[in-house]
């Protein structure tokens, strides 16, 4: 885990590093780190590939989106029992503590467990105890997606959304990931269109390694108010006026997009021109454990390479808090913390 006095962070992402700010795209399984996992697998009993947390981070040198879910998949297998989830929540609000993400937003998958016969409740279990003492010990504000995997049959989904029924209260929103590609969001309609009924939000990975197109059907299909990842939006000038009009956010993943091959390398990456066309974008470490970094070193890549000023990084932040899954108070209230903020830290 980073932490603020990072010596290798650039001026502006020091600068940064104590303002509030808020994550909107985080895979709670992808924040496990390989001690924690190695741990876990130890205690109880399942084989692993790897026999030291240098082998599982050799393994994270991936060649797209599937070698990545791979591995991301037999991560999640060594999560058994609500002390196992309570740690994995525990250790990821641990890093919003120190980089001060004083709001996130965490995707929670619970057909991930279904093999290994984990029900949601010893999921919620484990999460409801560590939430509740990051709330009291500093105030942590916290929001839980309900997001379900697309390379599953839809009535799956469906059977795990009546599941959730009961529990209900504990998500703000609906999501849609894993692989994409072969995945469009229009075999998800009937998910949709149910969660609607039921009060979540809705927001759906599109536009990562699927084209332009699986945004527009994303917003028009789905019915969805946000866009996990959306960086094939530059594909599409029809799209991206219709996302800057809008107002509809994108969830971007720097480091991500970097690792799973999006983009060659981050200073092709194309943020920044997004920014500068009036799109909401959003900068997030989607799964920090496998992915080189937590927010702030997403900052931090941000400006060595691609040069990040301090206005674009405010935008960023400010950007965050609009997208979130809040009402309008606690948003204002967030904003005004950002404002505070750089009062005292021109």
């Amino acid at each position: 885990m980073s932490n603020v006095t990072n010596d290798s962070y650039g001026p502006v992402t020091r600068w940064l590093a104590a303002m509030p700010k808020a994550e909107l795209h985080l895979h709670i399984d992808g924040s496990l780190r390989a001690p924690r996992l190695l741990q876990l697998a130890a205690k109880h009993g399942v084989s692993l590939p790897y026999a030291s947390v240098e082998e599982v981070e050799a393994a994270y040198n991936f060649s797209d989106l599937q070698s990545f879910l791979d591995l991301y998949y037999l991560g999640a297998s060594v999560l058994r029992d609500a002390e196992d989830f309570y740690f994995l929540m525990q250790d990821y609000l641990e890093v919003c503590r120190v980089q001060n993400i004083v709001h996130c937003e965490i995707m929670v998958e619970p057909q991930t467990y279904l093999p290994q016969g984990v029900e949601l409740s010893v999921v919620l279990e484990g999460f409801d105890k560590a939430i509740a003492e990051a709330k009291s010990g500093w105030g942590q504000s916290v929001g839980l997606i309900l997001s379900f995997l697309r390379h599953l049959p839809e009535a799956d989904a469906l059977a795990m959304l009546e599941a959730a029924d009961p529990y209900r209260e504990h998500f703000c929103a609906i999501g849609l990931a894993s692989a994409e590609r072969d995945f469009p969001p229009a075999n998800f309609q009937t998910l949709y269109r149910e969660a609607k009924k039921r009060g979540y939000e809705l927001t759906a990975h599109a536009g990562e390694e699927g084209p332009a197109s699986f945004i527009r059907d994303a917003l028009q299909l789905l019915k969805v108010t946000r866009i996990d990842h959306g960086v094939r939006a530059v594909d599409d000038a029809d799209l991206l006026q219709q996302l800057a009009a809008d107002r509809v956010p994108l969830t971007v993943c720097p480091l991500s997009n970097v690792r799973l091959c999006v983009y060659d390398s981050l200073s092709e990456h194309r943020i920044f021109d997004l920014l500068e066309q009036g799109l909401c974008i959003t900068v997030n470490s989607d799964d920090p454990a496998y992915f080189g970094g937590d927010l702030l070193e997403n900052f931090a890549a941000l400006e060595s390479e691609l040069d990040m000023s301090r206005e674009q990084a405010v935008m960023l932040v400010r950007n965050g808090f609009e997208a979130a899954f809040l009402p309008s108070d606690a948003k204002l209230a967030l904003d005004e913390q950002l404002k505070d903020y750089l009062a005292r830290h021109p």
